[in-house]
C-alpha cells in the first residue's frame, strides 16, 4: 500500500562500524563473548537468501491478478504455504472474512459543453507480458458509494483542507458539485471525505503528470513513469476511524460471525469515488472555465487549469456487489524453545490490486527467503528462543484487512505475547530505511549498522548516511545525515493494527528512494517492469532478506531484549516541545500547560537511564552468567516489551476510539502521515483548550505507566 518507501533522518554523530560484526561493534542485548556465536548464526542468515529463488518466486506469484477475494488471491496464498511446508515450517492459512464489493458499473461522461466519455481502462503494451493478463480488476476505488449523479466540476487541486480553504476564500461552493483532485499530497480516502464534507456529490482523483508521469521521466514502457491512460486504483475506506473490515470494528470476521449492517458502517464513503487516467482527465479540466486556478495548483497537462465551476458539467455513474468475500492470511510458525510464549512477528502482504509485483510482491517474496534462512538455521539443530511467527496478510490493499481481522481475532494473545511486530511492504533499489517505536531506535541503529548495501558492499548504514549527506543543504541537514533517527508510523500498511489499536511495538524496514515508479496500484506493476527499472538482479531483494533476517534474529535471541527507552523518552520531549509551539501560535501563549507531560518525560528519561546502567552490568557477567539466569530473565523481559502497551489508552482517540496509541496514530485528515502525541496535537488543530488539556493529561498518565515499568524492569535487572 505504500506509494513510497519509509526514509531515515539522523541526529547521532559517529557511524560504528563495517558490515562483518565484530566484537568491538556492541549488539544491544548480547554479552560481548555472545557475539562469535551470534555472528555463526548470522552467516547463515546472510548467506541463505537467493537472487535466483527470489526471482522464481516472483515469477510464479505475478504470473496473474491476485486481488483480495479473488481466486488469484487464494492460489497465491496456496503457493506461499506450499514453499513454507517444503522447507520444514509449521504453517498453515487462516481465513478470516470481509465486506469487499466489487464494481458493477463505472461510467463518466462529460455532458457539457460538450461530450466526451471517458475511457476508464487501462490499455496492454506488447512489451509488457502481463498488462493484458485476464481477470484484472478495473479502474475504481474499494468502498466508494453506489450512485448516479450530475453536476457542475470544480477543481480543487489535491483535495485537501487547505484547498478547500483556500476556494472559499474565491467565492467556490462545492454543495452538489462533482470535484475532480489531483493524487498526492495525502491519501486518497482524505480527498473523498473532504470533497463530502464541504457538498460535494461525487469525487473524480486522477494522476497529474507532474506528479508521476511525463514530466518526471519519460513514461512505461519507454521509461518508468506513469502513461497517459495508467489509473492508481485504491481503497477509500474511511481508515482513521478504523482498518480493517467495514462490519467488524473490534472484532474479528470469521465465518457466521456477527457483523453490523452495512448502513451502520461508519468508514464507507458517503459519494460516488472514481480513480482516473490523466487522460481521461485532460478533456474534463479543458472543459472548466471560471478563475484561473493558483500557481501553486496548475499541473503540467497541456490546458490552463481553471477552478470552475463549471460549464463542465459531468455524470458519475457507480454500482457495486457489496458481498463479503474470504480472506487468507498464511501463518508460519518456529517454536521458541526457552520462551515461547514471547513472540516477534514479520509480516508483509500477498494481495495486489492486479499483478503487483513490487507492491507487495516484492517483500512478500523476501518474507518467504527469510523464512527459509531460519529453515535453514533449523537443520543445523538450532532453535530460537522466542517463537518466530511469519505472516503473509491478504486484503491489505483494501484496508488492512487481513492483518486487522487477525489482530482483531487474536488480540488478547498478541497483546500478552507478542514482543514486536516487523513489517515490510514493497522494496526498490536505494537505502535501507526503518520507521517505528521509538524504544527500538538503537535496536534498528545496529541492524543498519551490520546489514549488507547490494551496490557497495558497505555498511547500510554507512551508504544510508552518505546519501544525507549528498542531499544537505544546511548545516543541521548535514548533522543529521551523520547519525540516525527513525521516523514514527501513521497507517497505510499492516502494522496499523499491531502499534495503534494493541499497543505492541513495530517497525516498518526496506530498501527504497532510489527508483522513479509511475505504476503504483496499476496494471503495469507487473514482473517486467519491476526487472526493467527496479531491481533487475535480485540484490536488492536479497538485501531486503538479509536485513530483515538480521532483525529477528536478534530480537529472537537476545538474552535481554534490545529496548532502550532513553531513546524514547527523548522523541517524546522532542514531540511535547513541537506541540508547545504549535500551541502558543493556535491557542495563545500560556494556555496549555504540558508541564504534567514533561515530568512524566522525565520520569521515563530516568528510568531509561537505570535501565541501560542495569542492562550494562548485566551484559558484564558474560553470556554464561546471563544464560544462568533465564528464568529471571523471562519476566524482565515481558516488562520491557509491554511497556509499549502502557502508552494505549482504552479509551482511545477522541472520535475515533479504535485507535488506542497515545505517543502515534494516523493524522484524522492525512491519512497515512502520522500524528505524534495525537490527542494533545488534533486537539490544539481544532483549537478546542479543553480537550488538549484533557488528551495531555491522558498523555502524561501513559508515559508514567511506560515509565514505572522500566524502573520495575531496571531494578529487577539489577538485582540479577
Amino acid at each position: 500500500m505504500h506509494a513510497h518507501m519509509v526514509r531515515l533522518a539522523v541526529t547521532f554523530c559517529a557511524l560504528l562500524g563495517p558490515v562483518a560484526l565484530k566484537a568491538q561493534s556492541p549488539v544491544r542485548g548480547f554479552p560481548a563473548d555472545a557475539l562469535p556465536g551470534l555472528a555463526k548464526l548470522e552467516s547463515v542468515i546472510r548467506d541463505t537468501p537467493d537472487t535466483a529463488r527470489l526471482r522464481q518466486y516472483h515469477l510464479v506469484m505475478t504470473e496473474e491478478p491476485h486481488h483480495a477475494g479473488s481466486a488469484g488471491s487464494k492460489a497465491v496464498a496456496e503457493y506461499a504455504l506450499a514453499r513454507f511446508r517444503e522447507w520444514g515450517l509449521d504453517a498453515r492459512i487462516e481465513e478470516l472474512q470481509a465486506l469487499m464489493p466489487f464494481p458493477l458499473e463505472r461510467q463518466v461522461e462529460l455532458l457539457e459543453p460538450e461530450r466526451y466519455t471517458a475511457q476508464l481502462k487501462e490499455p496492454a503494451l506488447a512489451e509488457d507480458k502481463d498488462s493484458g493478463d485476464r481477470d484484472q480488476l478495473p479502474t475504481f476505488n474499494a468502498y466508494a458509494a453506489d450512485g448516479d449523479v450530475t453536476g457542475e466540476l470544480v477543481f480543487v487541486n489535491y483535495g485537501i483542507p487547505e484547498d478547500y480553504q483556500r476556494l472559499a476564500q474565491l467565492g467556490v461552493d462545492l454543495k452538489g458539485k462533482i470535484v475532480i483532485a489531483k493524487y498526492g499530497r495525502s491519501w486518497r480516502g482524505i480527498k473523498a471525505r473532504a470533497a463530502a464534507e464541504h457538498g460535494a456529490v461525487a469525487c473524480l482523483i486522477y494522476s497529474d503528470p507532474a506528479d508521476d508521469g511525463y514530466y518526471v521521466d519519460d513514461v512505461y514502457p519507454k521509461g518508468p513513469m506513469r502513461p497517459e491512460h495508467g489509473v492508481q486504483r485504491g481503497s477509500v475506506m474511511d481508515m482513521p476511524l478504523y482498518p480493517g473490515d467495514p462490519l467488524t470494528p473490534g472484532w474479528g470476521h470469521v465465518r457466521g460471525g456477527r457483523m453490523l449492517d452495512r448502513g451502520d458502517a461508519k468508514t464507507l464513503m458517503k459519494i460516488p469515488v472514481l480513480p482516473l487516467s490523466y487522460g481521461d482527465a485532460l478533456p474534463l479540466l479543458k472543459a472548466i472555465a471560471g478563475p484561473v486556478a493558483p500557481d501553486e495548483w496548475k499541473g503540467s497537462l497541456p490546458t490552463t487549469y481553471h477552478v470552475g465551476p463549471g460549464p463542465a458539467k459531468v455524470r458519475v455513474a457507480l454500482r457495486f456487489d457489496w458481498q463479503v468475500r474470504s480472506l487468507y492470511n498464511v501463518i508460519a510458525r518456529i517454536p521458541g524453545a526457552t520462551y515461547p510464549d514471547q513472540w516477534i512477528i514479520q509480516g508483509s502482504h500477498h494481495d495486489a490490486w492486479v499483478n503487483g509485483a513490487q507492491d507487495p510482491t516484492s517483500t512478500a517474496i523476501t518474507t518467504m527467503e527469510t523464512a527459509r534462512a531460519f529453515a535453514e538455521l533449523l537443520k543445523t539443530g538450532w532453535r530460537p528462543q522466542r517463537t518466530l511467527v511469519f505472516a503473509l496478510w491478504d486484503g491489505e490493499e483494501w484496508g488492512l484487512l487481513g492483518s486487522t481481522e487477525w489482530a482483531e481475532a487474536h488480540a488478547e494473545e498478541l497483546r500478552s505475547k507478542t514482543v514486536a511486530y516487523l513489517n515490510t511492504d514493497s522494496y526498490s533499489k536505494g537505502w535501507l530505511g526503518a520507521a517505528g517505536s521509538h524504544s527500538l531506535e538503537t535496536f534498528l541503529r545496529e541492524v543498519t549498522r551490520d546489514a549488507r548495501d547490494p551496490r557497495s558492499g558497505k555498511s547500510a548504514l554507512d551508504e544510508l548516511s552518505a546519501a544525507g549527506l549528498k542531499r544537505a543543504r544546511t548545516a543541521r541537514d548535514s548533522l543529521r545525515a551523520r547519525g540516525y533517527q527513525i521516523e514514527a508510523l501513521g497507517s497505510g500498511s499492516d502494522y496499523t493494527a499491531f502499534i495503534d489499536h494493541l499497543g505492541i511495538a513495530s517497525f516498518n524496514m526496506g530498501f527504497g528512494g532510489d527508483a522513479n515508479a509511475g505504476i503504483y496500484h496499476s496494471i503495469y506493476d507487473s514482473y517486467d517492469f519491476f526487472n526493467r527499472f527496479l531491481d533487475p538482479g535480485y540484490l536488492y531483494g536479497k538485501a531486503q532478506a538479509e536485513a530483515v533476517g538480521l532483525a529477528l534474529l536478534r530480537l529472537a535471541e537476545a538474552p535481554v531484549l534490545p529496548f532502550r527507552f532513553a531513546d524514547a523518552a527523548d522523541t517524546y520531549a522532542r514531540y511535547a516541545a513541537e506541540i508547545d509551539s504549535l500551541a502558543d501560535r493556535t491557542l495563545g501563549s500560556g494556555v496549555l500547560d504540558l508541564a504534567a507531560v514533561r515530568s512524566a518525560i522525565q520520569a521515563l528519561a530516568e528510568a531509561g537511564r537505570q535501565f541501560d546502567a542495569a542492562l550494562e552490568g548485566a551484559m558484564s557477567q558474560g553470556g554464561l552468567g546471563v544464560a544462568a539466569k533465564r528464568r529471571l530473565l523471562s519476566a524482565i523481559n515481558q516488562d520491557v516489551y509491554l511497556a509499549e502497551r502502557d502508552l494505549a489508552d482504552a479509551a482511545g482517540l477522541p472520535r475515533r476510539e479504535w485507535f488506542r496509541h497515545t505517543i502515534y496514530a494516523p493524522g484524522y485528515y492525512t491519512g497515512y502521515g502520522v500524528k505524534t502525541m495525537p490527542g494533545i496535537r488534533e486537539a490544539v488543530e481544532l483549537r478546542d483548550a479543553a480537550e488538549a488539556q484533557a488528551q495531555a493529561a491522558r498523555v502524561a498518565a501513559a508515559v508514567h505507566r511506560m515509565a514505572a515499568r522500566v524502573r520495575r524492569a531496571a531494578a529487577a535487572l539489577s538485582a540479577l
